[in-house]
């Protein structure tokens, strides 16, 4: 397998790119914020009638507030990302191999070997490439042929790491 294909210098790319990145780590704070929320409003309920209102009530609020503080962040994070990355559109390219993934950005270019990959999510705009637990990079299907595209899900499948 060989794929090659361009990054265009668009100054919408690199913010797609951070925000799809920040949305896999930052997930685990909205479902921790619901939980606080869930927890808090029942806990205001429940309070409502009991004697010790004015006790628990103020703990129950700050949860309830902490819970909606933790789901905004992630939506937060990810404008900031999309904000401040406008300014590094450059051109690169990507080089897909049955050995690796070749990168290239500007004058800057890495790669990351198949065989550390430990899996690959999908998403509606990218395949998100872990190296162990963190996201170490992401593959723009929209920018890769149909034919490249579908040889590559592929390959994932073949060797387990697509989700």
């Amino acid at each position: 397998m060989h794929i090659h294909f361009d990054v265009p210098a668009d100054p919408a790319y690199p913010g797609q790119v951070a925000a799809a990145l920040s949305r896999v780590r930052l997930r685990r704070y909205g479902y921790i914020g619901a939980v606080l929320v869930a927890v808090g409003a029942i806990g205001l309920a429940v309070s409502r009638g009991s004697d010790r209102a004015e006790q628990i009530s103020p703990l129950c609020l700050a949860m309830v507030v902490a819970g909606l503080l933790s789901m905004l962040y992630s939506p937060w994070v990810r404008w900031r990302a999309r904000r401040r990355s406008s300014g590094y559109a450059v051109e690169g390219a990507y080089d897909i191999t049955d050995d690796n993934i070749m990168m290239r950005s500007g004058t800057q270019s890495s790669g990351i070997a198949w065989d550390g990959v430990a899996q690959v999510k999908d998403t509606a705009d990218f395949w998100i490439v872990f190296v162990g637990r963190m996201p170490a990079t992401v593959i723009p299907r929209r920018l890769m042929s149909p034919e490249d595209a579908e040889t590559l899900r592929a390959y994932l499948v073949k060797r387990g790491l697509l989700q």
